[in-house]
């Protein structure tokens, strides 16, 4: 069985998978009376020809480490962005695509605060917090053409810390 240690998100890291959603970086616009920094359109949103945007609330069961992998998706019509909603831990699973199949995983550990824009196509994990409550927003492609590719691994990895 392979074996994946998770490594810290970074956006040099991630960046051939998606975006990082955070507020690092230079403010680009002081706003609301100087109340609020803005950090302006850290997302590469992407809904496709038929699609929309739409903002779902997930809820997922906590998970833990070690973690058994058996399972990666990904969506062709749109990307999709995990936005948590508490500062629990949780975790990322992406891998390149190899001739239509995922191709050697890499899994984040993402710090409090951080949530990830999955570009269009790209292989994932599920949604996977290490605490509860596991409660995010979740902004993708709302549409009537299938939007989720599922792949079951014939032989599943572990993630460790």
């Amino acid at each position: 069985m392979i074996t994946v240690k998770a490594e810290p998100l970074t956006p040099e890291a991630f960046a051939p998978f998606g975006d990082i959603l955070d507020a690092s970086g230079a403010v680009d616009k002081v706003i609301n009376a100087g109340m609020c920094n803005r950090h302006h359109d850290r997302a590469r949103l992407d809904f496709g020809e038929a699609g929309r945007a739409g903002i779902s609330i997930f809820k997922a069961q906590a998970r833990s480490l070690p973690y058994t992998c058996d399972l990666l998706e990904r969506h062709p019509e749109g990307s999709q962005a995990f936005i948590p909603m508490s500062e629990s831990p949780w975790m990322v699973i992406v891998a390149p695509d190899d001739h239509g199949t995922p191709g050697m995983p890499r899994a984040f550990l993402c710090a409090p605060g951080q949530g990830v824009n999955f570009l269009r196509d790209t292989w994932h994990g599920v949604l996977t917090p290490l605490a509860a409550p596991g409660l995010f927003a979740v902004v993708d492609r709302i549409g009537t053409t299938p939007n989720l590719e599922e792949h079951f691994l014939d032989q599943p990895f572990t993630v460790t810390s």
